[in-house]
This record gives C-alpha cells, structure tokens and sequence, in this order.
C-alpha cells in the first residue's frame, strides 16, 4: 500500500485529501506543520508527500530543503500560489511536482503515479549520522560534537554541503555536483568558496581540522565523506 502524507493547515483540505486517497486505497498520514511533517517523515517513512507551501512558521520550502538535506522522498507542493517565482524555487528547491489549487482528484492521482513511477526504489535514509567525532541529527539540522557531544551550529550551506556528503558515504562528488545541489544549477562553481564552506565545516566537526579524517579532499576534483576513518 502506498503511504501518502498530506502537510496542510487547513482542516478542510486534509480531510477532503484524506478520504478521497484513502477510497483509492492509499495510505494517508496528515500533519499540520512542517516541523510536524519532519517528524512523521522520519518515523513513518512515507512514499510520497502533498506539501503545502503557505504552512505558518517552518513554510514549504523549507521542508523541502530540510528534506532534502537527508532523504529523496518524492515531493508535490499543492498550493494557491501560481506564479512563476514560486513555482520555481519549489522545483529548485527539491519538489517533484507542482500542483495549484484547486484541482482534481484525477489529476492529482495521475500526478501521484506519474513521480512514484520516476522513483520506483524511493530511499528514505536514516535521519542521524554518527561517527566517532560527531552526530548529525539531519532532520532538525542539530550537529553534536566532542566527546561531551556538545551542539555547534552550521549554517544552512554548511548543512547543504555536509547533508549530500553523508548521504552519499565513500563516494568522491565534485565540485559541479556540490554546486548543483547547494545553489542550483545555474550557479558558476567557484572552487575556493566551496573550501572556505568546507574549512568551517572541519573546524566545526573535525578532531583535528588540520587533518581531517571525515571530510576528505580529492585535489582538483571535490571532496568525500568517510565515516570511518582510515
């Protein structure tokens, strides 16, 4: 059965969500904000999110980008907001699919099956990285480290750059990749500001910065996550 979770403030629109992906024999889990929607990702491990992006407080980008800091779950932003701008930083941002409200039940399935059939093998990681040297709690953005596990805190690029370097262990990714997936595609990689980013990161999580053990340098190339060190 597929599980779907449907994040909207509004009553109306999780009930009617609800009833009507339930009769369709889905699954269908409801929260109300975005810190509540981390949360039920984490624990329950959905296949697909209906996300709305006008949420109060943490709004729907940035569950998005939260989201994408540590797992590939699909995501359809349903929203009244049909301007370009938005529709925009939502795709940049990780959405899958954009949908303006209102719709219909139709296309919305369709939609549904259409990004569950591009991700057939939806991989949803565990939210927590730990090392010998720190723990990465990836769904709150909360970095411990020391052998106190005291929190420090990084920036949102910082956590773009740690988050698709621990997701993808032991595997060597390039500068143009960082780039991509911190700043999007349209941005010129510059080498130097990615060392920068990643001499704060050392110093923040690293035993010895001078000497890291966990975020490795290819000369030349990009940089790899170790969570084991040599």
């Amino acid at each position: 059965m597929i599980r779907v979770l449907v994040v909207d403030d509004e009553p109306q629109i999780r009930r009617a969500l609800s009833l009507n992906l339930g009769a369709r024999g889905y699954e269908v889990f409801e929260a109300t904000t975005g810190e509540a929607a981390l949360t039920v990702v984490a624990g329950e491990h959905p296949d697909i999110l209906l996300l709305d992006l006008g949420l109060a407080g943490m709004d729907g980008i940035m569950v998005i980008e939260a989201l994408r800091g540590w797992t590939r779950v699909p995501v359809i932003v349903l929203t009244v907001r049909d301007d370009e701008r938005s529709k925009v930083q939502a795709l940049e941002a990780g959405a899958d699919d954009y949908v303006t409200k209102p719709f219909g039940m139709a296309e919305l399935v369709a939609r549904i099956r259409a990004v569950l059939r591009r991700h057939p093998e939806t991989v949803c990681e565990a939210p927590e990285v730990t090392t010998t040297a720190f723990r990465l709690d990836l769904a709150a953005h909360r970095a411990f480290t020391g052998p106190e596990m005291e929190e420090v805190r990084l920036t949102p690029i910082e956590w773009g750059i740690v988050g698709h370097l621990v997701r993808n262990p032991d595997r060597l990714i390039t500068y143009r990749q960082l780039v991509t997936v911190v700043w999007g595609p349209s941005y010129d990689p510059d080498q130097n500001l990615l060392r920068v980013h990643m001499g704060h990161i050392r110093r923040k999580l690293e035993p010895d910065p001078g000497r890291p053990a966990f975020f490795i340098t290819d000369s030349g190339v990009g940089f790899r996550f170790q969570p084991t060190p040599a």
